[in-house]
């Protein structure tokens, strides 16, 4: 199934602008194509026709009279469904949640509102993003637009079916452990993972707070700079939350005279498990870069090997502390009968809802999180993992101090088959073993089509430090036009 590229981001606002198209008449066109594709593709769990139609009539408005408010004013995107919209359900693709209306937004939300951007509607993910492959998701499957009987990945499968398939200009996603890059590969689109901090996460509702980082889908790197640009900004509702700061004035224009840039090759990453074909595409990207005048050398990661095992000791024990707010008391699903509710203790009120309202792989997260800060397995698990996780953040630094940046795989292999790897959890979680590391070292990271095997996208994965992004999406876009063509 080949795939029409659709419009970008900058050609949306060339169309406004110029009046080729008016913004009521491109978001009723996005309507109707995910009205006809999303039965097939199930991209989307709910739309948001009649306020994203009444912004697209505003942003007319301001068309005629020569006031927009930004580049994405009027410009129609989707949003990962694990993210708050006033007035609007926020499911996080769980059915404990499935009725939950948010009552704020998320700031990445409200950032996108004050620019323009029009919110088509919410994406499909992994439930409360907890998967490789959105299969997980108490709404089905998203399904592959490449090829229908293969998954979308996860957990921002939605996200990054909507942008491949043309059902949105961009979309934002969020990323715990590759859950932008990895869909993004298997979709044949840009996926962007920052700096943890460089977006705020108010309003993302929590799988594991130290690894959480919203991000960008797009059709190409400019776009994913465009819409990190507007959500990068310090928030005082987060913590956390550093923001970005940008070259005055500065969209970026690719690199006119690129210094002499130096990349190291992750040694670990192109060994044992890597699908050749898989293997053989990415180097032929890596010749197209030396080729370019781009030094390359091998670089070794020591620890990298631990980061899985780590990552999957952190992160059930972050999401069993996040999850244990959703009881069906306060929000969410809630199975007593009113004859019922004097009969049972409170106790047997949670174990009720949470058995009916969470699936199997968020049960087995909880479960396994509980136990590895239960007492007496918390030295020996948890504090060991946090150690492992400095040993290879250490790494990659180490590594920053003598190149620019890092390639990896971002996935071992294309997308694979609906049902390939549901019965054996520990294979799924090996889908995500380039990715992972990236998160517990908060560092930047961006999934990058480089070419097709066996007829699937294949995505290349470039690290940079921290608070780098802009160099990441400049050296990206230099690398996206040297395949212009080549692909």
């Amino acid at each position: 199934m080949m795939l029409a590229r659709g419009l970008t981001i900058r050609e949306a606002r060339e169309g406004l602008d110029k009046g080729q198209f008016s913004a009521v008449e491109l978001c009723k066109h996005y309507f109707q194509k995910i009205k006809t594709e999303n039965k097939k593709l199930n991209a989307f769990i709910s739309l948001n026709e009649e306020e994203a139609l009444e912004s697209a009539r505003l942003t007319d408005q301001r068309i005629k009279k020569g006031s927009i408010k930004s580049i994405l004013d009027g410009v129609p995107l989707a949003i990962k469904d694990n993210l708050c919209q006033k007035g609007r359900k926020t499911t996080a693709g769980s059915q404990i949640l499935q009725n939950y209306v948010a009552p704020y937004d998320a700031t990445v939300v409200r950032l996108l509102k004050e620019a323009g951007a029009i919110i088509l509607g919410k994406t499909n993910l992994d439930e409360f993003a907890m998967g490789s492959s959105t299969e997980n998701s108490y709404f089905g499957p998203s399904k592959n637009p490449w090829d229908l009987t293969r998954v979308s990945g996860g957990s921002s499968g939605g996200s990054a079916v909507a942008v491949a398939a043309d059902l949105c200009v961009a979309a934002l996603g969020s990323d715990t452990g590759g859950s932008i890059r990895q869909p993004a590969s298997f979709c044949g689109v840009v996926g962007l993972k920052p700096t943890y901090g460089a977006v705020s996460r108010f309003g993302l509702i929590a799988m594991a707070s130290s690894f959480d980082q919203i991000g960008p889908l797009s059709k190409n790197v400019f776009d994913s700079a465009v819409l990190l640009s507007f959500i990068s900004q310090k928030d005082p509702l987060d913590a956390t939350s550093v923001g970005l700061k940008w070259p005055k004035g500065a969209f970026l224009q690719g690199l006119k005279n690129p210094r002499k840039i130096k990349v190291g090759l992750i040694k670990e990453s192109f060994g044992e498990g890597l699908d050749e074909k898989v293997k053989a595409i990415l180097f032929k990207a890596i010749e197209i870069l030396k080729d370019a005048d781009v030094e390359l050398i091998e670089v070794s990661l020591p620890h990298l090997n631990y980061a899985l095992a780590a990552y999957y000791v952190i992160m059930p024990a972050e999401v069993s502390s996040n999850l244990a707010r959703y009881d069906g008391i306060r929000y969410g699903l809630s199975r007593l009968s009113e004859e019922r509710k004097e009969e049972v203790t409170l106790e047997e009120v949670y174990s009720l809802n949470r058995a009916l309202g969470f699936g199997q792989e968020v049960k087995r997260r909880i479960m396994l999180g509980t136990y590895l800060l239960s007492a007496g397995y918390y030295e020996a698990f948890y504090k060991k993992a946090q150690k492992i996780r400095r040993l290879f953040t250490e790494d990659f630094l180490k590594a920053f101090s003598t190149v620019d940046f890092l390639i990896s795989p971002v996935s071992p292999s294309v997308a694979f088959k609906l049902g390939e790897k549901t019965k054996d959890p520990l294979l799924m979680y090996l889908s995500d073993i380039y990715t992972v590391p990236v998160n517990p070292a908060g560092l930047p990271a961006i999934s990058l089509p480089c070419g097709f095997a066996d007829n699937l996208p294949v995505g290349l994965q470039i690290i940079a430090s921290h608070f780098e992004d802009y160099s990441l999406l400049q050296f990206s876009q230099f690398l996206e036009n040297l395949l212009k063509g080549r692909l």
